[in-house]
Formats: C-alpha cells, sequence, structure tokens
C-alpha cells in the first residue's frame, strides 16, 4: 500500500468513527474516495495530484477561486499584527470593511453587524427585525434555505430539515416563491419581515418572476413589515451586479452576506441594514454580541476580496461568462432532452434541472471521474447546481461543457435501456 493510499483510508476511517458513517458511505458512493490536498484558482487537486475544476466553489464560498494571493497576503499581514481583537479597543480592520460595506450594498444600507457564517447573519437579521419592530411574526418562502440554527431553521422552507426539530420557533410561515398574491395575504399589521432569497439556491435555482420582488418591496412598505434579502449566496458579483437585488432594482431593509465575503480564505458573514433600522441597537449596543464575529483575520480577508471583485471587474465577468456558459448548457439541453428538463439561472448562479432525480447521482459520478467538481441543491435533488468561481476561464467552461456533454449520453443510454 502506497503512503497516500494510507493517509486515504485513515482519514476516511476517522470519518466514519468520529465524524459520520453515512457521509462517509455517501462519498465512496460518489467515487469520491480520496482527499482534497491543494487548490489554487479554479483547480483543487487531490492527494494523488489529480486535478478537478471546481465548478460548485464550496456553494458560493470560492467566488475568487482558491486562495486568491491578495487574499492570502492580506490574512498573513493582519496574523503578525493581531489575529483576534481584545474586544475593548477600537478594531481597524471591522471599521474599514463596515465602510465598504455600506459603499457596495444597493440603497442606504449602512450599518453592519459581523459574524462566523451565513446562518448566523439570518440569525441576526431576524432578531433585528423583531427588536425594531416589535412584531413577532416572520413571513420566509417555501423551498428557501437560510440555514440551520434554530431561527435560521424556522425560516427555511423545506419540512425534511424543519420536521426532526419541531417544535420551531413561533410565529414563521412559508408562502410559495414567486406567489404574490400569497404573499399579500399573509403580511400583516403584525408581521416584522419577510425573508427571502432574491433567487432561491438550494430550492433549485430559481429565478423570481418579473416584477415580483418590486412588489413584495410595495408590500412590506404598506404593512410596515422589514424586507430581509438573503444574499449569502447569491451576493458579491455571484449573478452578474454585485448583489442580485439590483437586478430588480429593489433596495430592502437588511442584506445577508456571507460564503464570498471571506475571499475563499475566512469564514465570515454579516448582516446590514438601513440607519433607521438600527435604532434600538443604539440605544442598546450589546443586545447582540459575538465573541468572534468581526475577527481582525476574518476582516482582512473579506476588505482584500472586495477589493479584488472591483479591481478585477469580476461582476462584469461573472455577467459575460454566465452568459456564455448558460448558452452552452442551453444547447445540452436541446440535444438531450429526456435528461435535461431546463437550464435556468443568472450569471454564474446556474441551475440544470434533470427531468428524473435518480440519474443526477450519475451525472455527477461521471463528472468528478473526468475532473469535474459539481453537486446537486439540498431542497432539490433533481437540479445540478454550476457555481464555479468568478475567474473561470471560458477554456475551462468548454471542457466542463464537453465532459457534462458524456454523462448526458450515458444518463440517455441508461434511461433508454429502463
Amino acid at each position: 500500500m502506497s503512503d497516500n493510499q494510507q493517509i486515504i483510508d485513515e482519514t476516511i476511517e476517522k470519518y466514519e468513527q468520529y465524524i459520520n458513517p453515512a457521509v462517509a458511505k455517501l462519498f465512496r458512493f460518489m467515487g469520491l474516495s480520496t482527499i482534497e490536498w491543494e487548490a489554487q484558482g479554479n483547480v483543487i487537486r487531490d492527494i494523488d495530484g489529480k486535478e478537478y475544476i471546481d465548478c460548485l466553489g464550496g456553494y458560493g464560498v470560492f467566488s475568487l477561486g482558491h486562495r486568491h494571493p491578495k487574499v492570502v497576503e492580506a490574512v498573513k499581514r493582519q496574523l503578525d499584527l493581531m489575529p483576534m481583537s481584545s474586544k475593548v479597543l477600537f478594531d481597524k480592520p471591522m471599521a474599514d470593511l463596515a465602510a465598504l460595506m455600506a459603499e457596495i450594498t444597493p440603497g442606504d444600507l449602512t450599518y453592519s453587524f459581523f459574524v462566523n457564517s451565513g446562518t448566523e447573519a439570518v440569525e441576526g437579521s431576524l432578531k433585528l427585525a423583531k427588536v425594531h419592530t416589535g412584531r413577532n411574526k416572520i413571513i420566509a418562502t417555501v423551498n428557501s434555505f437560510h440555514g440551520k440554527t434554530l431561527g435560521a431553521l424556522s425560516a427555511t422552507g423545506r419540512d425534511l430539515f424543519r420536521d426532526p426539530f419541531q417544535p420551531l420557533l413561533t410565529g414563521f410561515s412559508h408562502v410559495p416563491f414567486g406567489d404574490i398574491d400569497a404573499l399579500r395575504q399573509a403580511v400583516d399589521e403584525e408581521t416584522a419581515a419577510v425573508i427571502l432569497e432574491p433567487v432561491q439556491g438550494e430550492g433549485g435555482i430559481i429565478v423570481p418572476p418579473a416584477g415580483y420582488l418590486s412588489a413584495v418591496r410595495d408590500i412590506c412598505d404598506k404593512t410596515g413589515a422589514l424586507l430581509i434579502c438573503d444574499e449569502v449566496q447569491s451576493g458579491l458579483g455571484r449573478t452578474g451586479k454585485m448583489f442580485a437585488v439590483e437586478h430588480y432594482g429593489v433596495i430592502p431593509d437588511i442584506i445577508t452576506t456571507a460564503k464570498a465575503l471571506g475571499g475563499g480564505v475566512m469564514p465570515i458573514g454579516a448582516f446590514t441594514a438601513r440607519p433607521a433600522i438600527w435604532d434600538k441597537y443604539i440605544t442598546s449596543p450589546f443586545l447582540h454580541t459575538s465573541t468572534f464575529g468581526g475577527n481582525p483575520l476574518a476582516c482582512a480577508a473579506a476588505i482584500a476580496a472586495i477589493n479584488v471583485i472591483k479591481e478585477e471587474g469580476l461582476v462584469a465577468k461573472a455577467e459575460q461568462s454566465g452568459a456564455y456558459f448558460i448558452g452552452k448548457l442551453t444547447e445540452l439541453a436541446h440535444t438531450y432532452p429526456e435528461v435535461v428538463k431546463e437550464v435556468r439561472g443568472q450569471g454564474l448562479m446556474i441551475g440544470v434541472e434533470l427531468t428524473k432525480e435518480g440519474i443526477g447521482g450519475l451525472i455527477l459520478s461521471e463528472m468528478i471521474d473526468k475532473g469535474v467538481l459539481i453537486a446537486y441543491t439540498l431542497n432539490n435533488p433533481k437540479v445540478i447546481r454550476i457555481e464555479p468561481p468568478l475567474i473561470i476561464e471560458h477554456q475551462q467552461i468548454d471542457y466542463v461543457i464537453a465532459a457534462l456533454a458524456d454523462a448526458l449520453a450515458k444518463a440517455q443510454d441508461m434511461l433508454e435501456d429502463l
């Protein structure tokens, strides 16, 4: 047995004994019986040196690719100064990042609170909406995904994740995404907030119908409810705008970010709100706190990440590469209509919906074998999610398309044999 194989076997055994045997079994089934070892740009290498084009991007984390040198340099520099905050003196990296967030977020969104993940950002936004309005009702959407901590899970719109933990927080209800009449009936003067993803991610990359977000904004304005837009996955250039709400000319009261915010190097999230919404936190600034949230290392990474997005024109690049990618995928859908039901998305947030749920595993396995990493969405296993780094080149897209064409051909043969 080679040294590498011994390391692989020991790692898988530790997964089985100390992490979760079901996860280990799933990875083996998908042909993932190896260890990720190093990464740079759009490429991940396993312990044996095999290369994979990362077309999943950590579910939106690696928008800048892996180990972007400017982000790595910023974190190394901060590490030599002060990696964690005392929480007593003023913190320059956090102040600088908050100013940047006010600059890049839509409209008059101004005040930010920094956390460590997307679900924490959602938790904070829900608390802020409740304390500002003095109301308790939260309206979310069916098949939404906002996280799996208790409050965020109460907003998440899939029973598979919710039911084992019932009863969840009271006051939450769900309406179909895109159904403005259902939302209008649900929102009233007791509603603290409507929370939704401008583009549903785990729900299957669902783009809202024309006029939907504007109508949601209008309903919130008329009832005094706040609009929370969860841009944890769609934000920071992913859809071809800095934030997905910009496609629709809508300014939310609170916006959540995470995933790409850390530049693929550090975990960090944030919720950012209009000044008036922050009133209770100004009166009582310690109502919501976090020991690790907004630490200097994470803030240094986020500052560098935002600067890279702006300096390298990655928002426009995502729009252009997304149009190219979606065009090529649409051609495949026309070639293999028995396998592909629909291609949809914005920018480099793309979903390929299959005609049958069971063929997704075969396609993923074939793609992994050819050195392409993709996955399906949590709330809709029929949808293959494609979210590569925003720096992906057309040559790499062409390779992915060729690999997917081979996988779809095999899937079509399998369907014909059934």
